[in-house]
């Protein structure tokens, strides 16, 4: 019997192998993305602050990319420097409603997508927690600054970002998380044309 939910399911489980080898094969998939994020994020800090403390920025590709260690109190691309904490409990918050997520996750690009917004945030969150000034009050170390663009960022900052503009674009798409594509999303079936037969 089949089970009408509002949307069209066109694979509950895109690999075709039973549902709970399907998840945790997406689940892999997430923890891995976050933790290729992290580990990147977090190393790509330690190198910044080994090397570029105190010292005058670094540019690269003629001046196309600018290298300089900064420390913010904000959110990603210095917003509300004022409000450390807050956005230490929003990110703590994200992280576990990105976990709680991937109880029902049956779709890759959305394993994909929650990976990378998973380690970005995990990796910002580290800096708030063991970095000075104290926990939950840590600045975060940004080191990458673009021409015509005034903010400084690092690696998780920029997951976040992609992670966001990909989640958008399945949303448009009707892709959803549980691996359905939303009735709205699928392209409407041909009607054909009543014939203009005359007696």
């Amino acid at each position: 019997m089949q089970t009408t939910r509002g949307t069209s399911l066109t694979s509950a489980t895109e690999s075709g192998t039973p549902g709970g080898t399907a998840r945790r094969r997406h689940v892999r998939v997430l923890v891995g993305v976050a933790v290729a994020v992290l580990v990147a994020d977090v190393i790509s800090k330690i190198i910044v602050v080994a090397k570029l403390s105190d010292r005058s920025p670094v540019s690269l590709l003629g001046g196309l990319i600018k290298l300089e260690e900064t420390r913010n109190a904000g959110a990603a691309f210095s917003i509300g420097t004022g409000t450390t904490l807050l956005f230490g409990l929003v990110a703590i918050a994200v992280i576990a409603v990105i976990l709680r997520t991937a109880r029902r996750l049956y779709s890759r690009p959305w394993a994909i997508v929650l990976g990378l917004l998973l380690g970005g945030a995990t990796g910002n969150l580290s800096d708030r927690l063991l970095r000075s000034p104290g926990v939950l009050r840590g600045h975060v170390v940004d080191w990458i600054q673009l021409p015509h663009f005034a903010a400084v960022f690092n690696l998780a900052d920029s997951a976040i970002t992609i992670g966001g503009t990909l989640a958008v674009l399945l949303a448009l798409t009707g892709r959803q998380i549980d691996g359905s594509i939303a009735r709205s999303a699928e392209k409407p079936a041909d009607v054909e044309a009543p014939s203009d037969e005359t007696s």
